[in-house]
């Protein structure tokens, strides 16, 4: 029997690719960040092998038979055969290179799973149409997105009986995601709770608001009086200097290519964002709060921290910026900017706009801006519909169950999540000085890379290693009651 499933194991599980590719994620305008410049490491990914299906175009319609090749990756290393649960690990709002080397592996490792990912529709090499186009971008969305994982998952629990020479057999599934995919996560329980044990919705914006202002104020509460006082004074000089040389300003933060000013202080303000959403404070704050002490010039101050860190090491574009390039459809590697800001203007806003009083960021960053940018770019007619959203998933008040909600107490994104427990939806936060969006995924900071999520760095490394202790009680839960039932979920 032994040699029997070890000859089973053999006929499906392949070597792990080793590669400096890496699992991209999006810059903070768009949630996520691209941390590719961050690590060389071989290491970084589980597996880069790409694997490929025929998906549906449109689950809503019933005439409309179109396909389009869907890009997913499978990591069989841990897997129990046969009958281990299976994770399914959600891509969200970028190109999808792999299954990144994060906490996930060591949870695979821990309860004998198989790991799976699918990318996003459109995103990467996942898209149905040759170009961006307004009209082309009408298939693209939350709720095609979430039918896309549930065909998915049965095709794969198909494929898998087949390679294991058996028909009707459900393996435990597990569902995963951070941020964006983190509501995804959690909707997919929501809307198919009969193909998954439970949800993890790390950092999940699952509710979409149309002006965010507790944005700024949770960096404002992250920073610390001192740090956002010399950011408050920094967005002042900045905007006077735009109002007597814009072009020396921008110059200066080699930005002078975004001929918008509201492109060119959404640039700034996401720069400073970044420094908490991701564990990096150390990297912004010091500096800059000494600068302002020594009476140095704070916009220069400012300025080096951007070029040297935020487009340095983090690797962002200025490009990500611009509206003209946002407004090309050309289909390329950095059509994701475009993607998602097709989402934000549809279907869940988060307009990162100025609170009224005792703003960072620039009150030109305003409601006008956002919804100016949404018609220059997609054209008259394209307007986020955020309350049809909300009542279609709940938002903070879904009627879900099974789902594990995790936030990291500096994340501005946590106000958009389920801060607050609820029967069978438990909530936790991670509380730290750099502990950030997706942490105990992810670890802190996020930049560079850590391997297998490496709480190691963060401000306290136990408040992070007791929330996954607790993300580990419910899956452990979870599945046995998935495996009690026989099924894949109940």
């Amino acid at each position: 029997m032994e040699m029997m499933k070890l000859a089973l194991m053999s006929t499906f599980l392949f070597f792990l690719l080793f590669s400096t590719a890496s699992h991209a994620y999006l810059a903070p305008r768009t949630l996520l960040y691209s941390f590719s410049k961050s690590s060389t490491n071989s290491n970084r990914s589980l597996t880069t092998k790409e694997l490929w299906f025929n998906q549906t175009l449109d689950h809503y319609s019933p005439f409309d038979h179109h396909k389009f090749q869907q890009r997913y990756y499978e990591f069989l290393d841990y897997f129990r055969v046969p009958d281990g649960p299976i994770f399914l690990k959600i891509c969200g709002e970028s190109s999808c290179d792999g299954i990144a080397n994060d906490y996930i592996g060591v949870l695979a490792k821990k309860f004998g799973a198989a790991v799976v990912s699918l990318e996003h529709r459109y995103y990467g090499k996942s898209s149905p149409f040759k170009s961006t186009t307004t009209e082309n971008l009408r298939y693209l969305s939350s709720k095609q997105a979430l039918f896309d994982l549930a065909v998915f998952r049965q095709y794969y629990q198909e494929s898998l009986n087949l390679k294991l020479n058996r028909t009707g057999v459900e393996n435990p599934w597990f569902v995963f995601g951070v941020s964006y995919s983190g509501a995804l996560s959690a909707w997919f329980r929501l809307k198919f709770p009969h193909l998954t044990c439970g949800s993890l919705a790390s950092s999940a914006v699952v509710l979409a608001v149309y002006n965010y202002t507790e944005f700024d104020q949770q960096i404002g509460e992250s920073a610390g009086a001192e740090c956002k006082a010399a950011l408050q004074e920094t967005t002042q000089l900045v905007e006077e200097r735009l109002a007597s040389n814009k072009k020396a300003v921008k110059t200066l933060f080699d930005a002078a290519e975004l001929e918008i000013d509201g492109d060119f202080l959404y640039f700034l303000a996401d720069a400073a964002a970044t420094a908490f959403q991701y564990g990096n404070p150390d990297k912004l704050c010091p500096p800059l709060v000494q600068a302002k002490k020594d009476g140095e010039d704070l916009v220069e101050a400012y300025a080096k921290y951007v070029k040297e860190d935020y487009v340095g090491s983090f690797g962002v574009s200025v490009q990500t910026y611009d509206q003209r390039h946002l407004k090309d459809t050309t289909l390329n590697e950095n059509s994701g900017d475009r993607l998602w800001w097709f989402q934000v203007c549809t279907e869940v806003a988060y307009f990162q706009v100025a609170p009224a009083n005792d703003s960072i960021r620039s009150s030109q960053v305003d409601t006008r801006y956002h919804l100016d940018l949404c018609k220059k770019v997609f054209g008259e007619g394209i307007y986020p519909e955020v309350d049809k959203t909300n009542i279609y998933y709940g938002g903070t008040n879904m009627a879900g169950s099974k789902i594990v909600f995790t936030n990291g107490s500096q994340d501005p994104w946590r106000h958009a999540s389920k801060q607050i427990s609820s029967p069978d939806m438990p909530s936790f936060v991670m509380s730290c000085h750099n502990c950030g969006h997706g942490t105990d995924m992810r670890g802190c900071p996020q930049s560079p890379f850590n391997i297998e999520g490496n709480a190691r760095n963060c401000g306290s490394p136990d408040a992070v290693e007791k929330v996954r202790h607790q993300i580990i009680e419910k899956m452990d839960l979870w599945l046995s009651e998935c495996h009690a039932s026989g099924r894949s979920s109940m």
